[in-house]
């Protein structure tokens, strides 16, 4: 088994909806050796259900995450998973400051893309259309690298 954990600041708005919607892409496409789930690198709101922005367009799209809740990335999660993608670059830094020297590799979601940069944090911009875009081609392209690579 594959296993990517997407993480951003407080893992209630960008990396649940990466979570879900790369679980959701690999579900329709039958591949079973694949799961993500994601994680924040602070603690402002643990235990915390998606934002409700991430929750009408996870909703729109029939996926279910009620179960979701916000939770931290630990340091047991560096050797857990295979691949560890960040939202944006403020997060990369973080990330590198809490992994261990023999931590997975760590990159950005849009680094898959033709135009690798970070993803905005609706949390700020309020803009969840753009940051479901964003993370849909991200999504797409981490999973076609994958494909493409033999890693699924």
């Amino acid at each position: 088994m594959y296993k990517i954990l997407f993480v951003c600041h407080g893992n209630i708005c960008r990396s649940p909806m990466a979570e879900f919607i790369f679980n959701d892409i690999a579900k329709r496409r039958g591949f079973t050796g694949v799961f993500a789930e994601s994680a924040a690198t602070s603690s402002e709101e643990l235990g915390n259900s998606v934002h409700r922005g991430t929750a009408a367009i996870l909703s729109r799209l029939g996926i279910d995450f009620s179960a979701k809740r916000a939770r931290q990335i630990t340091r047991g999660d560096f050797t857990k998973f295979n691949l560890i993608v960040a939202m944006d670059s403020a997060n990369i830094r973080n990330l590198q400051r809490l992994s261990p020297p023999e931590s997975c590799v760590i990159t950005r979601l849009l680094d898959f893309t033709d135009n690798p940069r970070d993803i905005s944090d609706p949390w700020y911009t309020g803009d969840f259309e753009r940051t479901y875009r964003d993370i849909l081609d991200g999504c797409e392209s981490l999973f076609a690298y994958l494909r493409d690579n033999k890693i699924i």
